[in-house]
């Protein structure tokens, strides 16, 4: 008897094959990537800015195997190579120049959310935080029979931050399990704001037909520098016109942003996307008490500057500590919404440390939705909208 990648030959032909996890570093769009990868699904993850830019199935069917995350339609560098003289032009030169340059998929805002002050610009530190702007670095790599886990992480030298991720792929699962760290280095106490930017893109996301469930207890909606409450999932939005919070709207040229407050009644939150037209749900789940807030990002062709070029179409998922991307120093001046704090403190030379998990299903033409989401005995179970009927998918964490 012998093995070829991954099956062992029994002999008279018979073959049996298992289940594989690996890992390799490659490219994804053109930059270096780590990339981890079963049988079944395919993660690529980029040490220039900390980029998730890519989580798909493995199939022959182009539909299936598509790519929910946003990959821009222009070429990106790795953001800590950014450099204004050579880049400026391409990527633009104001608050947002490191973040445009790298832009991919999943990132982290960290130690803000949203925009820098003028003063912190002028120190290059810019729009997000930190945390997208470094180089991360590979720390280890573990293969085992029963998958594979990644550790990289960054140091913030501008913040006196550490971070790091820890991302274990099994082999006969579809779902990602994800640690993620921040250390605060510096010996004091302080605010930050800790948010997942998870961001989706064509041809998955499409205006008219892209839709987003999650366990939302109530909604946000902005009318100028006033937040109005609203009920999950339709109400009425700044018009006074209703709202489905869960649609990416076809309206050209146009772009919203509404706050979610999830339902921290249960331990565990998600939010989960679909298209009809393709058999994908991806989705997310995270610990409630650590990620009370979703900031439902989007953008259909309106920003017409460098390097958006009118050309954009994009849906942010924002989940974390905060919900308006307005900047760490908003947050703290704003202090709770609904009852519910705006930011996060860490203590001196405190380490601070969450897990989540990501996931695909294989979903039929013409999904109807998610109604709810159960995790136990070893499962996700995914519960459809109007039919009832479940999608259960191996998870044993």
């Amino acid at each position: 008897m012998r093995t070829v990648r991954g099956c062992l030959l029994l002999g008279l032909g018979s073959v049996l094959c298992g289940q594989t996890a690996s890992f390799h570093e490659g490219e994804f769009h053109g930059r270096r990537a780590f990339v981890l990868e079963n049988d079944k699904m395919r993660v690529s993850t980029l040490p220039g800015g900390g980029f998730i830019g890519e989580i798909r199935f493995k199939s022959s069917d182009p539909k299936k195997s598509v790519n929910p995350l946003r990959v821009p339609h222009y070429q990106t560098i790795d953001p800590f190579t950014y450099d204004p003289a050579k880049h400026g032009a391409l990527y633009g030169t104001d608050i947002q120049r490191r973040l445009m340059s790298g832009y991919m998929g999943h990132f982290l805002c960290f130690p803000n959310y949203g925009p820098s002050s003028e003063a912190e610009l002028r120190q290059d530190y810019g729009q997000h935080g930190e945390a997208l702007a470094v180089e991360w670095k590979r720390n280890k790599v573990e293969t085992r029979k029963d998958g594979v886990t990644l550790w990289y992480s960054a140091d913030l030298p501008k913040t006196q931050y550490r971070v790091e991720r820890m991302i274990t792929l099994p082999s006969d699962e579809t779902v990602g399990y994800i640690q993620e760290s921040v250390e605060n280095l510096a010996l004091f106490d302080r605010p930050m704001n800790w948010v997942q930017h998870i961001t989706f893109g064509p041809p998955f996301l499409e205006p008219g037909k892209n839709y987003v469930d999650a366990s939302v207890e109530r909604v946000g909606v902005r009318s100028g520098r006033e937040i109005k409450e609203g009920a999950w999932p339709v109400s009425a939005g700044p018009e006074g016109k209703p709202v489905d919070f869960r649609l990416f709207p076809a309206t050209p040229k146009s772009g919203r942003y509404h706050i979610w407050l999830l339902d921290r009644s249960h331990p565990k939150v998600y939010f989960a996307m679909y298209n009809p037209d393709y058999p994908v749900l991806i989705g997310y789940i995270f610990s409630s008490a650590e990620n009370p807030w979703v900031g439902d990002w989007q953008e259909n062709q309106r920003a017409t500057r460098p390097p958006w070029d009118g050309k954009v179409i994009a849906r942010g998922i924002d989940a974390g500590t905060t919900p308006l991307a307005e900047g760490l120093r908003r947050s703290v001046e704003m202090g709770s919404l609904f009852g519910v704090p705006t930011y996060r403190w860490i203590q001196a030379r405190e380490r601070l440390t969450q897990t989540y998990a990501f996931f695909l299903a294989e979903i039929p033409l013409g999904f109807k939705g998610v109604a709810d989401l159960r995790t136990g005995d070893g499962r996700i179970v995914i519960v459809e909208r109007e039919t009832g009927k479940t999608i259960s998918i191996k998870s044993a964490r």
